[in-house]
């Protein structure tokens, strides 16, 4: 015999009955507006180049990569990050191939931007890595270290000639002490005072990158322990936050998404500029690896993990899988 009034009225279940119910409740959705696609070009190859611990990511010909930047903007993609990867012979101590006006990187701002028009929301890596020969984000001193302020020099010209090559978004992605104010002044005193800066404000040194020195044919030795943060820290990340907005930031990132969403959520609590988390080559590589032997779900775990980084607080994501899940959304 039924005990009425022997349990609670509330039934939360009551609330994931059909999928319809599910979605009318749902506290958060993705929307293709939410995603950034990370791409890289690679100067000097006719064909694409597949990054074999990135399945379905390549090294873009130009040629390619402006058909990527069209599928983005006509799946409803918001914004493309670009990376530049120089022929070996052009890296050097200095990275100059990055502050080249015709390196490969500011000629693949100028075809994407020829390509899209003001459609696509282009964003370019502000860093040096991608062009030394030593393959740290910066100048070494003559003991080997990485000179902050040496590097805020070169950073400055970057920020000038990806701005003049036509970004509308520079990504500041060093952790120097300084990067962003300093870009902020070489982008006024040049006329790009319309130009954002998207600060790398909590980038923490991460396994996660493995894949990531693949696509960009890094050179480095060692490690980047001495810039990136600790990943045993958080309230390093708000030191970190109050000084990249004092210098001018008009956004913020945490990289990497996943291994850091306390970061990203304790960051996002604390701010009234846009918030930006990048999914990054490790946690991609995991996801389809783990599907290509049948362990998981692939297309179910893709939107669980985005799902969890906007989530967390993150208002824009950088993923690889920013077109194909756009399309699906």
């Amino acid at each position: 015999m039924t005990k009425y009034g022997s349990f609670p009225g509330a039934r939360p279940r009551r609330l994931r009955t059909t999928p319809a119910m599910r979605r009318m409740v749902a506290e958060h959705r993705l929307h293709p507006a939410d995603l950034i696609l990370p791409a890289f070009v690679r100067e000097g190859v006719s064909e694409p180049v597949p990054i074999s611990a990135m399945p379905g990511v390549v090294q873009h010909t130009r040629d390619t990569l402006r058909k990527a930047a069209a599928e983005a903007a006509g799946a409803g993609v918001a914004g493309i990050m670009l990376f530049g990867v120089p022929e070996d012979a052009k890296k050097d101590a200095l990275g100059t191939a990055g502050t080249d006006p015709d390196g490969i990187l500011q000629v693949a701002i100028r075809d994407v931007r020829d390509e899209v028009g003001d459609d696509l929301v282009i964003m370019s890596d502000l860093c040096l890595d991608e062009y030394t020969d030593h393959g740290h984000c910066g100048v070494l001193d003559a003991d080997g270290r990485v000179d902050n302020d040496a590097t805020l020099e070169r950073y400055a010209e970057m920020a000038q000639v990806q701005a003049d090559a036509g970004v509308h978004v520079v990504g500041p992605s060093g952790m120097m002490d300084g990067q962003v104010g300093v870009a902020r002044d070489a982008l006024d005193q040049t006329g790009h005072e319309d130009v954002s800066i998207l600060a790398y404000t909590a980038k923490y040194s991460s396994a996660f990158y493995g894949p990531f020195r693949e696509a960009v044919g890094s050179s480095l030795q060692g490690d980047r322990k001495t810039y990136q943060q600790d990943p045993a820290n958080l309230r390093e990340s708000l030191r970190e936050l109050a000084l990249d907005l004092e210098e001018g930031a008009d956004m913020v990132m945490v990289k990497p998404a996943l291994p850091y969403l306390d970061v990203l959520a304790k960051i996002a609590d604390e701010v009234d500029v846009p918030v930006a988390a990048y999914q990054i080559s490790g946690e991609y590589a995991m996801v389809e690896a783990a599907a290509e032997k049948g362990w998981i779900d692939r297309d179910k775990a893709i939107l669980e993990t985005l799902t969890g980084i906007k989530r967390a607080g993150a208002n824009m994501i950088l993923t690889y899988w920013a077109t194909e899940v756009a399309r699906g959304l």
